[in-house]
């Protein structure tokens, strides 16, 4: 078996210090202080480099995702997406690499790397194949998030090991009539003894299908309202869980989404992750997060169906020159570039702003929200320079066209992002 590629960087990871560890502690502080002249000096300017700049780790783990992507995932894309299926050697090599845990600390088994490593693993595999990539993102940003901030030393020993090497993680919150008012749920978790009896259903659970453990949100008092929400660990092979025929989607078909139902379910009390009634707090945290994941899984899926598409317009030839020469072409392709590398910016900008501790949250729903548009302006204008082929399947064009629509809905809906970042704004006009 081959070194796992994330693995490998660990080490240096922690020795070597990074380019924008300079400019954390500047930040931190920046609000403290009055902005610095225009003529500061250079070598203080220099602290705050581009946002495309990586450290050397950070470029090696881009490039050794990138060509494991193609080596070991291309080839199964077109299957998968005709099945509906993912294939298990793709799941099992993703845990081989070390890409299932990159944030997990290495004495669980994990690469203990940063979340913006994540975004970049996420961003590379999505250019490949966004279900696995979404796969890699809701088991980095959601679940192994949830149980290092919140787990008990037990818990984390139980879980961080297995989520690092051999184990699908599943958030489950949304309910047929809780989509984007996701806390009026009505899954029940009901008080007995020392354990909890469970009863509900949940919808659009994606990894459930390869799932080994949920995060479950279910209400203990729903008097309280949305503060009796709290977040239960629920293994699969629990009783009365049932994990119901997968959905027929329009694209991410290899990724499993299910509806699951909840019998009498019986969780111990020690299964509460987090306190009791703090599951939405939890929820709100981890889909901010999250939305940055979402993010990079568009912006690598906008880039990944333009690298196939722009060789295309250079080698088909119409009345006597290549499709890429007429400039009715050239401007549309110079258009959607530069709105990928908008949509990039934005997403590592937010990842870098959450990763420095500062706030981020409107930055995160800009980054989703536009990044979302994006990947649907380029799949579509490249399924129109593809021509008649790019309406096929002999292409992969297509593919990214159905895939990206989710981008507008899943980890909040487009017009719930622009409603939260109208929020931000209202307040900083607040004077």
């Amino acid at each position: 078996m081959a070194a796992p590629l994330v693995r490998i960087f660990s080490k240096s990871f922690r020795q070597i210090s990074r380019p924008w560890g300079t400019c954390q502690a500047a930040w931190r502080c920046s609000s403290s202080r009055a902005a610095p002249d225009v003529a500061s000096d250079h070598a203080a300017a220099s602290s705050f480099p581009p946002l495309q700049t990586y450290s050397e780790e950070e470029s090696m783990m881009r490039e050794a995702v990138k060509k494991y992507a193609q080596e070991r995932i291309a080839p199964f894309v077109s299957k998968m997406d005709e099945n509906s299926e993912m294939d298990e050697e793709v799941i099992k090599s993703l845990f081989e690499q070390g890409l299932m845990g990159i944030e997990i600390d290495p004495e669980y088994g994990g690469t203990g790397s940063t979340f913006f490593s994540s975004i970049l693993v996420i961003e590379e595999l999505a250019k490949v194949d966004p279900s696995v990539a979404v796969l890699c993102d809701i088991q980095n940003t959601l679940i192994n998030t949830l149980f290092v901030q919140l787990g008990t030393p037990a818990q984390k020993e139980q879980y961080l090991s297995r989520l690092s090497t051999d184990m699908v993680g599943s958030f489950c919150l949304s309910e047929a009539e809780s989509g984007s008012d996701a806390f009026a749920l009505k899954t029940r978790a009901e008080k007995h003894k020392d354990y909890y009896i469970i009863n509900g259903s949940k919808m659009w659970i994606s990894n459930a299908e390869h799932a080994g453990v949920f995060l479950v949100m279910a209400n203990v008092d729903p008097s309280a309202g949305y503060r009796g929400i709290t977040c239960f660990i629920v293994d699969r092979d629990t009783e009365g869980l049932e994990i119901c025929k997968k959905e027929n989607k329009l694209g991410l078909r290899a990724s499993s989404t299910c509806p699951l139902n909840f019998d009498n379910v019986k969780v111990p009390e020690k299964n509460i992750l987090g306190k009791v009634g703090h599951g939405y707090k939890y929820a709100i945290g981890m889909l901010n997060e999250g939305r940055i994941g979402i993010a990079a899984q568009m912006v690598g899926l906008a880039q990944g169906c333009f690298d196939h598409t722009v060789p295309y317009t250079r080698q088909r030839v119409q009345f006597g020159k290549r499709i890429f020469d007429f400039q009715g072409m050239q401007h549309q392709i110079a258009h959607v570039a530069t709105q990928i590398e908008a949509a990039r910016l934005l997403t590592y900008n937010a990842a870098r702003l959450k990763e420095a501790g500062r706030p981020f949250i409107k930055e995160a729903c800009m980054a989703k929200y536009f990044t979302s548009e994006v990947a649907t302006l380029t799949t579509s204008k490249c399924i129109e320079w593809m021509g008649g082929v790019g309406f096929t399947k002999d292409y992969p064009i297509e593919k990214y066209y159905r895939d990206c629509k989710i981008g507008t809905i899943y980890e909040g809906t487009t017009n719930v992002q622009l409603s939260t970042m109208a929020k931000f704004i209202d307040k900083e006009y607040d004077y």
